[in-house]
C-alpha cells in the first residue's frame, strides 16, 4: 500500500461497495471501504488515505457531515456521490469542502478519470505510484492585490498580513485568477484548468468554490461578470 494511491470508499450498498471497490483495486489503487460514517471517519483517521469518496446518503454520519469533520483535520482531496442530481445534494457538499461530485449511477471508468484528475491537481499520478507535483499556472514571486498577497512559490496567501488557510483546489483556482488579473475567466475555462475536465462539467463546481474563495479572500475581491465569469479585480 506504501507505494499505492490509498482511497477511502465510504458506501452503505453493499453491491455498489464491494463493486467499486474490485474495480478501484484493478486499476491500481489500494482501498479502505467502509459502510457509514463514523467507521468512515475512524478509518480516516487511522489511515490518512490520499482521497476520499463519500456517499451522501450514508448511515451514523452523512457524508456531507464526514466531508466537514474530515476538512477540519485535513485537505486530503474529496469526491461526494450522490444518487441524485439534485442541486441540494450536490451544493451541500462542495459547501462542505468537496473538491468534486459524481452522480449514480456511475460508470467505473468516468469514477476512476475523475478520481485522477482529482489526484492530478493535488500532485499525485492515481493509481499506483505516486506522480511528481502538478506544474503551477503561476511561478515567481508574490503577487500583491491590494491587501491580498499571493506567494506563488511557497504556496501561501495572506490577507492584511494574516495567512488565509485555503484548500489544494482553492490554492489553484486563486493561482489561475492571480495569472490573468483584470481579465474575465469563464467557468468552462476554469473548470478545465483548475478541475481537469477535458470535457462538459457542471458549473456549479466552480460556482461554489469561487464563493468559498471569496468568503477567505475578501468577498469583492473576485467580481462577476454576468453571462460570462469571473475575474479577479487588480
Amino acid at each position: 500500500m506504501a507505494d499505492q494511491t490509498h482511497v477511502l470508499f465510504v458506501e452503505d450498498d453493499d453491491v455498489i461497495r464491494e463493486a467499486t471497490q474490485l474495480a478501484l483495486e484493478r486499476d491500481g489503487f489500494a482501498v479502505t471501504a467502509m459502510p457509514d460514517g463514523l467507521s468512515g471517519l475512524e478509518a480516516f483517521r487511522a489511515n490518512r488515505p490520499d482521497i476520499a469518496l463519500l456517499d451522501v446518503m450514508v448511515p451514523g454520519l452523512d457524508g456531507v457531515s464526514l466531508c466537514r469533520r474530515i476538512r477540519d483535520e485535513s485537505t486530503v482531496p474529496v469526491i461526494m456521490l450522490s444518487a441524485r442530481a439534485d442541486s441540494i445534494d450536490v451544493v451541500l457538499g462542495l459547501e462542505a469542502g468537496a473538491d468534486d461530485y459524481v452522480t449514480k449511477p456511475f460508470d467505473g471508468a468516468v469514477l476512476v478519470a475523475r478520481i485522477r484528475a482529482v489526484l492530478r491537481r493535488f500532485g499525485h499520478a492515481g493509481g499506483g505510484d505516486r506522480g511528481e507535483a502538478a506544474e503551477d499556472p503561476v511561478t515567481g514571486g508574490v503577487l500583491t492585490f491590494g491587501d491580498l498577497e499571493v506567494d506563488t512559490e511557497g504556496m501561501e496567501v495572506r490577507r492584511a498580513g494574516q495567512p488565509v488557510a485555503l484548500t489544494p483546489t482553492e490554492m489553484r483556482l486563486l493561482l489561475e485568477f492571480s495569472s490573468a488579473p483584470g481579465t474575465v475567466l469563464s467557468r468552462d475555462k476554469l473548470l478545465e484548468r483548475v478541475w481537469d475536465y477535458g470535457w462538459g462539467g457542471d458549473t456549479r463546481v466552480v460556482d461554489v468554490h469561487v464563493q468559498r474563495l471569496r468568503q477567505k479572500i475578501g468577498q469583492d475581491r473576485i467580481e462577476t461578470v454576468r453571462g460570462f465569469g469571473y475575474k479577479l479585480k487588480a
